[in-house]
């Protein structure tokens, strides 16, 4: 096990703050259930170091900016109720199917009664640059198999699961994903990109079988799941809230039902999730996105939407609650996002506790980027932890 810095403490603005580091980095630490990718999510350590500080096994853990799910994930490992919102249609697709999943033997029975030879309706052209024909053949009819199913309302949790590993691979950098040699599957490049990519590295699509990568990612992801696990995320599965919703509107939790959030919002003009998720939109056949996914670049102007957040958080956690609230470090570290979540977090009536800075080692995954160890992204995790007060 690896050993943890001991941290060092000081104050910021009256509030403590400490230091060091407070759980492992290891890129394979987690559980492989945890290995669904997408923008700016944070190692499952995060949230566990607050869910075993905070909470006891059958209590509720929020996160109304879930992204991928990895909170939920976690608090479900724990024993405790997951619930998760996200304004991205996409996280809802990313997460239930992990909550409550279905067996191996489920699943490739599902995969060999399919016949994705036929073809599809969602047939794009320009899509060639990204894969084989009879590749993209078979990924359109499987997005058409998925979108008769939920039309039909038999969509079940086989084909959830099913749909959210094929968003998993449809594009990346390995053999292992349905398209040529292309950016890690959390940020599908454009067309025109795509075609320099190629043309740089002279390649083509190859051919993949879609059914089969699906089957081996399925195995990946299953196969160090344990019986008592499964017979936990069973237990809470049934009891988790999983919905598309903006953080600051969140009708279907009742006051004081939560007993912790753990969540990481937008950061400021640092991803662009509808832009990186441009593919995923199109297998799943997404609409518009709401304006909750607009990149916000202006700091008053997200401090107040953060504000708003916090009152509704604060509206659902019970009196003595916590929040643990991640703002990471942008721009350089010339803006501290982390002073403005606590004063927003104020203006909307909690309580800050203390400011942990969790330094880290950049993995294989930031170096492909060109980012060295505290020199530009988001070199450390800042997280503002807050306290509802008890006579609330």
């Amino acid at each position: 096990m690896t050993s943890l810095a001991e941290p060092d403490a000081t104050t910021v603005a009256g509030i403590s703050v400490r230091i060091g580091e407070f759980w492992t980095a290891r890129q394979r630490a987690a559980h492989r259930l945890h290995e669904i990718s997408y923008r700016a999510c944070f190692k499952p350590q995060l949230p566990r170091y607050f869910i075993d500080r905070f909470t006891r096994p059958g209590e509720v853990v929020l996160d109304p900016f879930m992204g991928r799910g990895t909170t939920l994930l976690e608090a479900a490992f724990a024993g405790r109720i997951p619930w998760g919102f996200d304004a991205n249609p996409l996280c809802a697709r990313l997460i239930r199917p992990r909550l409550d999943p279905p067996t191996i033997e489920e699943i490739a029975a599902r995969l060999d009664s399919l016949d994705l030879s036929r073809g599809g309706n969602g047939w794009r052209d320009d899509l060639l640059v990204f894969f084989h024909p009879r590749t993209l053949a078979e990924i359109c009819a499987l997005r058409d198999y998925l979108a008769a199913r939920l039309t039909a309302g038999t969509l079940d949790n086989v084909d959830a699961w099913i749909q959210m590993v094929a968003l998993n691979r449809l594009t990346g950098h390995s053999p292992g994903f349905f398209s040529v040699y292309t950016l890690p599957p959390n940020q599908a490049v454009s067309i025109e990109s795509q075609r320099k990519i190629n043309q740089r590295l002279g390649q083509g699509p190859p051919r993949r079988d879609v059914a089969a990568l699906i089957g081996r990612k399925t195995e990946r992801l299953l196969a160090s799941l344990s019986t008592e696990e499964v017979t936990t995320l069973h237990a809470v599965g049934n009891r988790s809230k999983v919905g598309t919703r903006d953080a600051r509107h969140l009708p279907e939790l009742r006051e004081e039902s939560v007993q912790l959030v753990v969540t990481s919002p937008p950061f400021l003009d640092t991803v662009d999730y509808v832009a990186d998720n441009w593919m995923r939109n199109w297998f799943c056949a997404l609409g518009e996105h709401p304006r909750a996914l607009s990149i916000i670049r202006d700091l008053p102007e997200w401090t107040t939407v953060m504000t708003e957040a916090f009152a509704e958080i604060r509206r659902v956690l019970v009196p003595g609650g916590h929040v643990a609230f991640e703002v990471g470090e942008v721009r350089g570290g010339r803006i501290r996002l982390e002073e403005a979540a606590a004063a927003a977090g104020v203006a909307a009536g909690l309580e800050p506790r203390e400011i942990l800075i969790n330094d880290q080692n950049f993995t294989k995954t930031s170096h492909c980027w060109g980012i060295a160890n505290n020199q530009k992204g988001t070199n450390s995790n800042r997280i503002v932890v807050f306290q509802k007060p008890v006579d609330a």
